[in-house]
């Protein structure tokens, strides 16, 4: 066996090895990294790769299984001690001693200025290891944001004030202005990266209940560091009202409550509560933790047409493939219904891969035990599924 293919070798056994952590990316948790920072001494994803090419000074990657491990290149025998001596436990210890419980830490799945601002974070700037200054919440933050009009498509610069301590979220139309356009109660607020919805790589969409609709704002900012510091300061504001509301609760619980992603979206045609209506394509939501399918005409729509709560099957509902007997689709004919103790509703997804991924998610959320703030979200919403 050749020096290159014994490299490879111990390289493939480090990434196996238990306690070690090395099966799944340092960085972003995806399974089965097969890059490695040799600087580093870490095993990371191909995505997450890609990320510390842009600071060599500090990591230097190359794929194990793809790129030559010879002394042409790098000291291996050097790299292999330092790899086994390390490892991605060893430096997730070291790197991130004291992350903020309210600081997002993305998964494989999230967008990419999310994983680089993290990444980032714990190797150049060394904000959350052991020695490092602490990072800590501001009660206050203000600044300017790129914001959709609502009723038009143009994004036009937006003061936005937060103020942790009166629970509040403040946005103004003139820069100086005193009078804010809308004032968010934190109590309401979830924020979500939606980049490919909102066609920019910050993309940012801050939601809240207005008058019993959800109101939705899309907002940006150029800079990737900035919009992500937004969105980690709206988690602390809101894991601070977390804690007044629920004192009783462990800092754990409240953690998953802070804010929260889409469980799956895209369009389906829907029909109306007599099922003789004409199927009309809509823009779904799935909210997995207050169990609503949202609807909208428009992805970027400013508020819902409707919404369905999705309680458990104990209760009464339940998702079924396929529509009705004597139901038919407008274009799509891969059908699904919900059953509610109220009504059926139907609809048609533009794929059979579509309407797989929908029941899937559906039925993940019937599964779910229903919970205090499911019940009273329930009580709020009905009555508002109308078109």
């Amino acid at each position: 066996m050749g020096d290159r293919e014994r490299n490879k070798k111990r390289l493939l056994e480090l990434l196996q090895a238990e306690g070690t952590g090395n099966a799944h990316c340092a960085d972003c948790g995806a399974a089965d990294p097969d890059w490695a920072s040799y600087k580093l001494g870490i095993f990371i994803c191909l995505n997450c790769s890609g990320i510390h090419r842009n600071f060599p000074d500090i990591s230097k990657v190359k794929s194990v299984r793809l790129d030559f491990w010879d002394d042409s290149i790098v000291e291996v025998a050097v790299v292999l001690q330092f790899m086994t001596h390390n490892g991605n436990l060893r430096v997730k210890a070291k790197y991130e001693a004291r992350v903020p419980a309210f600081y997002y830490i993305p998964q494989a799945s999230d967008c990419p200025v999310l994983k680089e601002q993290w990444i980032r974070a714990k190797y150049e700037r060394q904000e959350f290891m052991a020695d490092g200054k602490t990072m800590s919440p501001s009660d206050n933050r203000e600044g300017f944001l790129w914001k959709r009009g609502r009723d038009n498509a143009q994004f036009l610069r937006r003061r936005f004030v937060l103020s942790a301590g009166e629970g509040l979220l403040k946005y103004y139309t003139k820069e100086e202005g005193k009078d804010p356009k809308a004032v968010i109660n934190i109590k309401d607020l979830n924020a979500t990266f939606q980049a490919e919805k909102i066609g920019n790589p910050h993309g940012l969409q801050i939601t809240y209940r207005r008058e019993g609709h959800i109101r939705n704002l899309f907002v940006y900012h150029e800079s990737g560091k900035e919009i992500v510091d937004w969105f980690n300061a709206l988690r602390a504001a809101r894991l601070r009202y977390l804690k007044m509301a629920f004192p009783e609760l462990p800092e754990s619980e409240l953690v998953p409550l802070i804010t929260r992603n889409y469980l799956k979206q895209g369009f389906m045609e829907k029909t109306g509560p007599k099922q003789r209506e004409p199927f009309k394509k809509r823009w779904f939501a799935l909210d997995p933790q207050e169990r609503s399918l949202l609807y909208y005409k428009n992805p970027l729509d400013a508020f819902e047409l409707g919404q369905v709560f999705l309680g458990s099957r104990e209760q009464g509902y339940e998702v079924y493939e396929d529509l009705p007997k004597g139901v038919r689709g407008n274009r799509w004919k891969a059908g699904l219904t919900i059953v509610t103790p109220e009504r059926k509703f139907l609809f048609t997804c533009p794929s059979e891969k579509e309407q797989g991924e929908w029941l899937e998610s559906l039925r993940d959320v019937l599964s779910r035990p229903l919970t205090a703030l499911n019940l009273l979200t329930a009580s709020a919403e009905s009555g508002h599924s109308r078109r």
